[in-house]
């Protein structure tokens, strides 16, 4: 998937279809002349249904959507019958999707299972048939109901990706380039900021065949959770994941003070994400030598509330025991069980 396919954001005009009119047709027969009412009811409008497909990972066949109209409901006819229901309308999406309210930024409802399915908007009842209205003293009922319009919505689509190591750091981290070492994910990579402006996935291949996945999370800068540049956007891909990978370079003035930014702007977004494991990987550490390495790690010791690695994507340095120590920690609570 290239970065220009990976839409994230889509806004959307939803209309369900309204239902039938009930028919208020009364009985007439060769040898019946004044046969009692027998008008149908209307059919329902369909609804616009949201379901989740695993295979998807982007709302790009989405994008240009801006107006999504289900069936209406037929009207009832003779003989009590019933007008056909209106279409239904599906709209697939992919799991972590986030559909909000557009006027109220409210959320109603998130989509994080496979097959889910959620009704956006319920299509209008069919209208009743005069039939219903029949009484002792009105047997003949020349009146039915409408059919009930249907609803709309203007509402937000957002993705929140699916990740189990979500890759944390400013600009030009080397978050790009780790993803694209350790996975078969081919992100943008060059030697300035901002390369990544959308988030790339990659399935990281583990011992034995199994695998979990890695989620490249654009560049994070000060002032993110407040909106700055394109904080929001590229925050709320993080909250699902389970673990967060802080990558902070070598040669950073102060990799201590980088950490502690990168947690703020984090916590200020939502504090729910201080709960999540983290890990600190030193990266572009081959620009090392071993005096110099000693030095940092002496300081780190001091500084970093956290365990950290040193490694390199170039040099494929320490790659092997981050995917382990990774693992790990992913897969902690089904250690624990077992034991």
């Amino acid at each position: 998937m290239t970065e220009g396919n990976f839409v994230d954001y889509v806004k959307m005009h939803i209309s369900s279809g309204k239902g039938g009119a009930g028919s208020a047709h009364l009985r007439r027969e060769k040898y019946v002349a004044f046969g009692g009412p027998d008008g149908g009811d209307g059919g329902r409008g369909g609804h616009v249904i949201f379901k989740t497909n695993p295979n998807l990972w982007t709302l790009l066949h989405l994008k240009f959507k801006r107006h999504i109209k289900a069936g209406h409901g037929e009207n009832g006819s003779k003989q009590q019958s019933t007008g056909a229901d209106g279409e239904d309308v599906y709209i697939e999406v992919p799991l972590g999707t986030v559909l909000r309210d557009t006027e109220t930024q409210e959320i109603i409802t998130e989509l994080t299972e496979e097959n889910q399915e959620y009704i956006i908007a319920e299509g209008g009842m069919g209208g009743r048939g005069n039939s219903h209205f029949k009484t002792s003293t009105n047997q003949t009922p020349r009146y039915a109901q409408p059919g009930i319009p249907g609803q709309e919505i203007d509402i937000t689509i957002e993705l929140k990706i699916l990740a189990d190591v979500g890759l944390v750091g400013f600009p030009n981290a080397g978050k790009s380039t780790l993803l694209s070492v350790i996975t078969a994910a081919k992100p943008k990579i060059a030697d300035y900021e901002f390369t990544t402006l959308k988030p790339n996935l990659g399935i990281v291949q583990y011992r034995d065949l199994q695998t979990f996945v890695m989620a490249d999370i654009p560049g994070i800068i000060e002032g993110a959770a407040e909106g700055k540049g394109l904080g929001y956007r590229f925050l709320r891909h993080i909250e699902r994941n389970s673990t967060l990978l802080f990558m902070i370079p070598a040669d950073a003035d102060d990799v201590a003070e980088q950490y502690r930014i990168l947690l703020h702007e984090l916590e200020k977004y939502n504090p729910e994400m201080l709960d999540k494991d983290r890990l600190i990987a030193i990266t572009k550490s081959d620009m090392l030598d071993a005096e110099l390495k000693a030095e940092l790690k002496a300081e780190l010791d001091k500084t970093l509330p956290l365990s950290y690695m040193f490694i390199s994507s170039v040099a494929q340095q320490g790659l092997t025991e981050l995917k382990d120590k990774l693992w790990a920690m992913l897969n902690k609570n089904d250690e624990a069980l077992q034991s």
